[in-house]
């Protein structure tokens, strides 16, 4: 009896109940999917290079390091000798070793200058390797292989010809004319750096720069190429270099030997330490982000705060109804927070289903284009906190009604 009066109350005044409860639906769908979306970002975010024990490059900050090497952002202190390299990537701990070169690009994409060990040893997101899309990897001085962003955006295909730029800005007067590369692998999408990359051989961009004095472009030969000879193609030095150990023990050990390292000031960071740290950096958004969610549920709380109100005033016939027939104030009390309640629970309902279908709809196209490996399940113990916090603010919040009809109720009852 006292769950139907509540419906029927409500349904009642259906007009002023459904825009309240959209409100809260509204809310609880930012409020969720903030929340639920900055977790898996984090999680994804932190995931953007898995398998790779230590990231090593010139000395500057970790930071830095792993902008320009992971993320392709930002420029380098400084090079790594191709002969430190060497000595690091023979070590008895090391199980792999891949060489990243940085410094061209095209049309605004930049180049990596890398080697086979690439495609076979990098890895993103739960340890999951690259794959192609099309075509293969490099196996000659000028083949190419496109991040899926960059064959998507430029509309490039296996077989076509590509003439790089020198340096990094998105408009170049400098090219490398003179060395054209043919794209012949373009990778599946992973949601990384990698697919706004173009990856080329090392010896690549060896040739690339052969007879360029002081890095200046030579004059055009009456061929219109450049000529080079094989041990030309031997890297000088490179940007950085990612490791993988046999051994995770040795770890830190490597770490401090690479730091030390006596012949040139380098650097060796953790991946997944370095990630977290620019993380933290972001703590500012996050915390803007979860302060517009609060003030979006606050508003809802408040304007079904305000309903309630309102309809106290129209509800005076019903309370001295409800009266005559016997009902105490303490029930007109709770029938009015159970009202609140109900709307609470439908509003949340309906937010909750709204940002399922919703996750669920774009979970793969968020990854394809994102990197975001979301999750459509929203009851999360974060999540369950929030409702359980939205509960109560509103049951807080109905009281001012509650009490206004408890108060009015008392004043109809009989000396």
């Amino acid at each position: 009896m006292f769950f139907k009066l509540a419906v029927k109350s409500l349904l009642n005044r259906k007009g002023s109940i459904i825009m309240t409860l959209l409100a809260i639906g509204v809310a609880i769908f930012v409020l969720l999917g903030i929340e639920h979306i900055r977790h898996q970002a984090r999680d994804s975010f932190a995931s953007t290079v898995s398998g790779t024990d230590l990231i090593v490059g010139a000395k500057t900050g970790s930071i830095n390091l792993l902008l320009y090497s992971v993320f392709r952002i930002g420029s380098p202190t400084d090079n790594i000798s191709w002969e430190a390299y060497q000595e690091i990537a023979n070590g008895k701990d090391v199980e792999w070793a891949i060489p990243l070169s940085l410094g061209d690009s095209h049309r605004g994409y930049r180049v990596l200058g890398t080697t086979p060990e690439y495609f076979e040893h990098f890895s993103y997101g739960n340890k999951r390797k690259l794959e192609f899309d099309q075509g293969e990897e490099f196996n000659g001085t000028f083949g190419v292989v496109l991040g899926s962003e960059v064959a998507r955006a430029l509309g490039y295909s296996l077989g076509r010809e590509m003439i790089l730029a020198h340096g990094v800005a998105s408009t170049s007067f400098i090219t490398h004319d003179n060395t054209p590369f043919t794209v012949v692998g373009i990778l599946a999408p992973t949601g990384t750096p990698v697919d706004q990359t173009i990856h080329v051989p090392l010896q690549g961009i060896e040739a690339m720069h052969t007879g360029w004095p002081q890095g200046l472009k030579p004059p055009p030969t009456g061929t219109g190429t450049v000529r080079y000879e094989e041990e030309e193609l031997v890297p000088k030095s490179i940007t950085a270099f990612m490791l993988g150990l046999k051994s995770r023990m040795a770890t830190f050990q490597i770490q401090r030997a690479i730091n030390g390292y006596s012949r040139e000031p380098l650097l060796a960071i953790l991946p997944g330490v370095a990630l977290t740290e620019l993380w933290q950096m972001m703590g500012l958004f996050e915390n803007v982000l979860r302060l517009i969610s609060i003030l979006v549920l606050v508003a809802a709380v408040l304007g079904l705060g305000a309903v309630l109100l309102a309809s106290v005033r129209e509800r005076n016939q019903e309370v001295h109804l409800l009266r005559v027939l016997g009902a105490q104030p303490s029930y007109l009390f709770f029938l009015m927070e159970l009202e609140a309640l109900l709307i609470s629970l439908a509003g949340m309902l309906l937010g909750t289903a709204g940002l399922y279908i919703c996750l669920a709809s774009v979970e793969d196209a968020l990854f394809a284009n994102f990197g975001l490996h979301l999750n459509p399940g929203v009851f999360t113990r974060e999540g369950l906190v929030i409702m359980a916090l939205v509960l109560g603010a509103a049951l807080l919040v109905a009281a001012i009604p509650s009490i206004r009809v408890f108060s009015r109720a008392k004043a109809y009852s009989n000396p």
